[in-house]
């Protein structure tokens, strides 16, 4: 018993000395970040923001409702795409090999595929739904394979010698895992919707790309119209998505739906691979001569020196900063939707509430943010822990309903601090630091607003043609945020949270 109050204990220190430490670091990381307001009249701005969402513009009805499907069709195609691939990479996992492509893949973010893909294919329906199939698959293959890997083995060790692999899965494994396959495969449908409208930033004609042009142009009332159709899309996705024998059908109708009239220019592919992608100093030279390393070796440093270390810093501490201020968003606001603390009529209002802030995604509300507030990281931190946190908030809310208190336990505040957070902050690090790699893709991607992390850099070689620049700086972010993920990985073992999060 004493052994086991003392392990309780190292324990505990342990979760109180980690969270601590990430919090003086994010104060460390404030001191030196650029969170000004760099407008003369903020408050001007947003009153129009706001009168503009008092009053949506519905009248372009038409346009509106093509970007909305066109918005589903590409995220229904990239995860229907996605699901299969991730799949069979899930039974392949315990090779290194497979761990290490997955990790790869997923650790590149959806718009930097499709920067990527766009020069390959253009600007067509390929490239959004390959764009967002190729990351998913890598994510849905690393989820599978967690799930699989918890799931009770006992029905499986119990078959008789020589039952074959693939029916003693089918009849086993897979019934008993299948139920947290399904929640999470939707939850990830509700991302790539969110992915899938992100796209029209850089051209695509999903709901991004209309918001961004309401946004720059001033018409707050057509871009409200927009914002509450995207909010009435992810509300509905459980009854749209509910009958399974439907989905062929939505699938079909997507494929019917998007231009396929693609046209492969494969000399510009070929060229595009061979000599664009190739390192400056490596082009017309022999791989076997010194001097064309001696040069690349230059370059390498070079653009490290110029561009990459100002990028990898600004993403860092954006990102741990981010993190603090999305785990204090966290603890602020799942109250709002746990049974612990409200009744129903007061959970539906704060449901509402974070279902707004987590169905808008990161660079959209960082972009509104920009309008206000002005160029700095200010947009990105709010957009960030906002997101972010609400998605953790709903999560630890519905954890949290789960717990079964004293009948004499006390209420208010009190119950907040010393009944109800003691019992639910091991899950939520876990969730925290299970994100941790998510909010450092989304860093490094706002940098196309013009905040200096990583995506910053990547944008401007794209738009200078330079592409084996932005290749080598998007291998960076991957090797990035595979080791922040490793380190997330390392913590949660250290901390023993291993329980995989169920993300619905």
């Amino acid at each position: 018993m004493h052994d086991r109050t003392r392990d309780a204990n190292a324990s505990a220190t342990r979760l109180v000395s980690t969270s601590l430490g990430f919090v003086a670091i994010a104060g460390f990381c404030l001191l030196l970040a650029d969170i000004e307001i760099n407008t003369a009249d903020p408050w001007l701005e947003l009153g129009r923001i706001g009168a503009g969402l008092l009053s949506p513009d519905f009248w372009s009805l038409e346009q509106l409702l093509e970007a909305l499907i066109n918005t589903l069709a590409f995220a229904l195609l990239g995860v229907a795409l996605a699901i299969p691939i991730g799949g069979l990479l899930a039974l392949g996992f315990k090779w290194r090999l497979v761990r290490l492509y997955c990790a790869f893949t997923r650790s590149i973010h959806e718009l930097f595929w499709a920067l990527l893909l766009m020069q390959l294919l253009g600007l067509s329906t390929l490239t959004g739904v390959l764009a967002i199939a190729i990351p998913y698959a890598g994510t849905f293959a690393k989820v599978y394979a967690e799930i699989l890997e918890e799931s009770d083995r006992q029905a499986w060790r119990l078959l008789p010698p020589g039952s074959g692999w693939l029916s003693s899965f089918l009849y086993t494994r897979l019934p008993q895992v299948y139920p947290h396959l399904k929640s999470y495969t939707q939850y990830r449908l509700e991302c790539g919707i969110r992915s899938s409208a992100v796209l029209g930033f850089i051209g695509l004609p999903t709901l991004g790309f209309h918001l961004e042009t309401a946004f720059k142009q001033g018409l707050y009332s057509q871009a409200a119209a927009l914002l509450y159709l995207f909010f009435i899309l992810i509300l509905s996705l459980r009854s749209l998505f509910g009958r399974r024998w439907l989905l062929p059908l939505y699938l079909i109708g997507a494929i019917a739906w998007l231009p396929w009239q693609q046209q492969f220019d494969w000399g510009l592919i070929a060229r595009f691979i061979s000599e664009d992608m190739l390192p400056a100093p490596l082009r017309g030279h022999s791989l076997a001569d010194p001097q064309s390393w001696s040069n690349l070796w230059l370059w390498c440093w070079s653009l490290l020196r110029d561009q990459a270390a100002n990028g990898i810093a600004n993403t860092l501490l954006l990102s741990l900063i981010a993190m603090v201020a999305t785990g204090l968003v966290t603890l602020v606001m799942f109250p709002l939707v746990s049974s612990q603390f409200f009744r129903r009529p007061g959970r539906t209002a704060g449901q509402l509430l974070l279902v707004v802030f987590r169905s808008i995604p990161e660079l959209m509300f960082a972009f509104v943010a920009l309008l206000v507030l002005g160029p700095s990281m200010l947009p990105a931190l709010l957009a960030l822990a906002l997101h972010n946190g609400a998605i953790i908030a709903h999560l630890i809310g519905r954890y949290s309903d789960t717990l079964v208190l004293r009948d004499d336990a006390t209420t208010g505040f009190n119950r907040y601090l010393f009944e109800v957070l003691p019992r639910i902050y091991r899950q939520f690090l876990a969730f925290l630091f299970y994100r941790w790699e998510v909010i450092l893709r989304e860093t490094a991607i706002l940098g196309i607003l013009g905040i200096q992390t990583l995506g910053f850099y990547i944008d401007s070689a794209f738009e200078e043609l330079r592409f084996d620049r932005a290749l080598f700086l998007i291998l960076i972010a991957a090797a990035l945020n595979m080791s922040v993920d490793s380190v997330a990985r390392w913590l949660r073992l250290r901390l023993q949270l291993t329980n995989l999060p169920q993300l619905r």
